[in-house]
């Protein structure tokens, strides 16, 4: 099965959505799963993993009710409040929620370097892992330094980053997000999404050979064991359409052995996620 490990779903509000700015006005509007099927069928899609954008328990039931309605929506990374003392009782209310299978936070809108760090949060990570939950790290490359003293603190505990680190691409920086993400990828219960790659780059001038290096060091540091394919949908949509950002990954490991090729692009997902 191809699975698209990360997209997201929202009904565009101007305040709630603030993130979208001027230069990514294409996607200010609603995107539901009736958009998101129509694309899947033409491009040999067969499930999705739908990604929390919002920081709100409203978002996480969101998606549960979306999952429910459309069979294609394998599974949910939802959002709740780590850092707070009623974490447990919140996590209860979803105990018989199995569509539910991980959360995430965007840490990489906190101004902290080391917010993944901090007691309170370090104590809800690991009463999602008690629960067996998947956690989803949402960073920039100056929290990558962050992130591997928080990945060394839960060894058992499964996370994946998200669009790999999102390295400044359009920049050209390479070095200093290459030698962390090598550090980090030798932690085996570590996995990546090779997603949200062209929305890093230039929206308009990107090409395949640009990001080809950084493809290159995340398939060195996690393996073809440990990397997911996933869309970023409709997210990047602001840089292209979904046909060239599912190519960009299929040509990628065009090379690689059928059965890795079988991984990336679903496989990993179904055992991560355990869809």
């Amino acid at each position: 099965m191809v699975i698209d490990s990360h997209q997201h779903f929202w009904h565009y509000e101007p305040k709630k959505h603030e993130w979208i700015d001027e230069s990514m006005k294409v996607i200010r509007r609603d995107f539901l799963p009736s958009d998101l099927e129509q694309v899947y069928n033409e491009n040999g899609i067969d499930g999705c993993v739908a990604v929390q954008a919002d920081q709100t328990l409203t978002e996480t039931n969101f998606l549960i009710q979306l999952a429910k309605e459309n069979a294609f929506i394998k599974g949910v990374v939802g959002w709740v409040d780590l850092r707070n003392d009623a974490i447990e009782s919140t996590l209860e209310t979803y105990a018989n929620t199995n569509i539910l299978k991980g959360f995430r936070h965007v840490v990489q809108g906190e101004p902290d370097h080391n917010f993944l760090l901090r007691p309170n949060f370090l104590r809800g990570i690991s009463v999602l892992e008690k629960h067996n939950y998947t956690y989803d790290i949402l960073i920039f490359p100056h929290q990558l330094g962050a992130a591997l003293e928080f990945v060394k603190c839960f060894p058992n505990m499964r996370f994946v980053i998200d669009h790999i680190a999102k390295p400044y691409i359009k920049e050209g920086f390479y070095n200093g997000w290459a030698t962390l993400m090598k550090e980090i990828g030798k932690h085996d219960n570590v996995y990546c999404k090779v997603s949200g790659i062209v929305t890093e780059a230039d929206f308009k001038t990107w090409t395949p050979a640009q990001i080809k290096p950084y493809l290159e060091l995340v398939f060195e540091a996690f393996g073809a064991e440990r990397i997911m394919f996933g869309s970023d949908w409709p997210v990047c949509l602001v840089a292209g359409n979904y046909k060239q950002v599912k190519a960009l990954i299929t040509n990628f490991i065009a090379n690689l052995s059928a059965t890795e090729q079988a991984k990336v692009m679903g496989q990993n997902a179904i055992e991560f996620y355990n869809l």
